[in-house]
C-alpha cells in the first residue's frame, strides 16, 4: 500500500518513489512506514493514505471519510484531530471541512460501538490529515505525530533557528556524509548547533528519530508491529559510531555557542564537535582542506555582536518573520554587503582549498562576495525561497575587484 512523505525537501529511500505536489509517494508497508519515521532525515511527516476521490463540496468530504473502517484505527476512548490542507479549493471554510470530516469518524464509531472519540488538538491518539485540491481530495493518517524535525534533543535556540530537515537538505546537497573522504566540516555560524549536529549524527550514524516519541505507536494497525519496531531501535542503536571526521563549529556570540553544545550533548554528539567562541572574520582555517556550509545571519533587524558582524543582523539565520524581510539590508553600503564582502576576503586568505556552502535568499550574494558560485541549489527556508551557494575557494579574488552591482 502506498505511503505518502510530506514535506521538507523530498524523502530518502523508497521502493517506487514518486515526486508528487508537496511530497513523495512510496509504495511501502506498515513496517516501511515505521522505517521511515525513525530514518529520514528530510520529510516532514509520513503520511498513510486513507481514502481520495473527487469532491464539490462538505457533503462530498463527509461521504469520502465514511468509506473509511475507522473502528480499525480508533476507539471511542481514544482522541483524534484533523488538519485541512488546500490548494485552489471552492471550499469556504477549511474548518467547515476538518469539521466534516471529525464527524464522519464520530458517526462511523457511534454506530459501530454506540460511543465517540473525543477531540484532542494537543495529541491525538489519531492525527488525520486532509488535503483538498480544486476538485480531488485525500484523506491520511500522520504516522509521525509531531512534524519529523522536531527531532528530541533541540531546547536552546537562538531567535531564528534553523529546521533540522533542513539543516539535512543542506548537507545532502553539499554531498558530505561524515565518510572519511569528505574531510572536515565546519559551521562558523553555527547559533543553535542545528547544521552541525545535524551533521555529526550522521556522521555517527544516528537515527534521526532515534530520540522521539510516533503517532503510529498508539496506533491498533500498527500495534501488531511494535516488536518489529522496538528492533529498529535496538539495531539503529547498536550502529552508532565514533565520527571519522572532524567536525568545527564556533559563533561569535559565548550565549549561542553554549546553546548549541548543550544541544550536541542532548543529541548525543557533543563530543564529536569541536565549538570555540570566534568572530566568523578572524578564524583561522582548522585544516588544509575542508567543506565549509553556514546559514548567514539576514532578515529582520536583530542586533549582532562581534568586530566582524554587520550590525542589524540576526544571532542565527533563519526564517524572517515577514517572508520580505529575508532580503533587506544586502544593499551596496550597508551592513550586511560590507560583512559579505569582508568575509570573502577572509575565506581568500585562509581558506584556499575549501569549499563553502551558504545558504541564502539574496540571489546577488555571489557579487556582493565577489567570488564565482560552481552551483546554486534551491532551498526553501520556510516561506523564503533560498539558494544554497557553492563556492570552491582559491587564494587571490576568484572574478574581478569591482563594486557588487547597484540594487535594480
Amino acid at each position: 500500500m502506498p505511503g505518502f512523505g510530506e514535506g521538507g525537501q523530498g524523502v530518502e529511500g523508497g521502493e517506487g518513489a514518486e515526486a508528487g505536489r508537496g511530497g513523495v509517494y512510496v509504495q511501502g508497508t506498515l513496517a516501511g512506514a515505521m522505517r521511515l519515521n525513525l530514518e529520514c532525515r528530510l520529510a516532514t511527516r509520513v503520511l498513510w493514505p486513507l481514502a481520495e476521490g473527487p469532491y464539490r463540496d462538505e457533503h462530498d468530504l463527509y461521504e469520502l471519510a465514511r468509506q473509511v473502517p475507522w473502528t480499525l484505527w480508533i476507539t471511542p476512548a481514544q482522541t483524534l484531530r484533523v488538519d485541512v490542507s488546500a490548494r485552489r479549493s471552492p471550499l469556504t471554510s477549511l474548518n467547515f471541512a476538518a469539521l466534516r470530516i471529525k464527524d464522519a469518524v464520530c458517526d462511523h464509531l457511534r454506530e459501530a460501538t454506540g460511543a465517540r472519540p473525543s477531540v484532542d488538538v494537543q495529541r491525538p491518539d489519531l492525527p488525520l490529515v486532509l488535503f483538498v485540491g480544486e476538485d480531488h481530495a485525500a484523506l491520511y493518517v500522520d504516522t509521525s505525530g509531531e512534524p519529523l524535525f522536531k527531532r528530541g534533543w533541540r531546547e536552546d535556540t537562538g531567535e531564528a533557528p534553523l529546521k533540522e530537515t533542513l539543516a539535512a537538505a543542506m548537507l545532502a546537497a553539499t554531498g558530505w556524509r561524515g565518510r572519511a573522504e569528505d574531510g572536515p566540516l565546519l559551521d562558523p555560524m553555527c547559533g543553535a548547533g542545528t547544521i552541525v549536529i545535524e551533521a555529526a549524527q550522521l556522521a555517527c550514524g544516528i537515527a534521526p528519530g532515534s530520540q522521539r516519541r510516533f503517532a503510529f505507536e498508539r496506533l491498533a494497525p500498527f500495534k501488531p508491529h511494535l516488536p518489529a519496531w522496538r528492533e529498529m531501535q535496538a539495531a539503529a542503536r547498536a550502529r552508532v559510531h565514533p565520527a571519522r571526521v572532524p567536525l568545527i563549529a564556533g559563533d561569535v556570540s559565548f550565549r549561542m555557542t553554549d546553546f548549541a553544545a548543550r544541544n550536541a550533548e542532548r543529541a548525543g554528539v557533543r563530543a564529536a564537535i569541536e565549538f570555540k567562541t570566534v568572530d566568523a572574520l578572524e578564524r583561522s582555517a582548522p585544516a588544509a582542506r575542508g567543506t565549509m556550509i553556514l546559514n548567514p545571519p539576514y532578515g529582520e533587524r536583530i542586533e549582532a555582536k562581534g568586530r566582524g558582524s554587520a550590525r542589524g543582523l540576526p544571532a542565527e539565520g533563519g526564517t524572517p518573520s515577514r517572508p520580505g524581510a529575508a532580503r533587506e539590508g544586502f544593499e551596496p553600503g550597508t551592513g550586511a554587503a560590507t560583512f559579505f564582502a569582508s568575509l570573502a576576503a577572509q575565506w581568500k586568505r585562509e581558506y584556499a582549498g575549501w569549499t563553502a556552502w551558504v545558504l541564502s535568499p539574496e540571489m546577488r550574494l555571489p557579487s556582493l562576495m565577489r567570488l564565482k558560485e560552481s552551483r546554486r541549489v534551491p532551498l526553501w527556508n520556510g516561506p523564503i525561497e533560498c539558494r544554497l551557494f557553492r563556492f570552491d575557494l582559491v587564494a587571490g579574488s576568484a572574478r574581478e575587484d569591482r563594486p557588487p552591482p547597484a540594487a535594480g
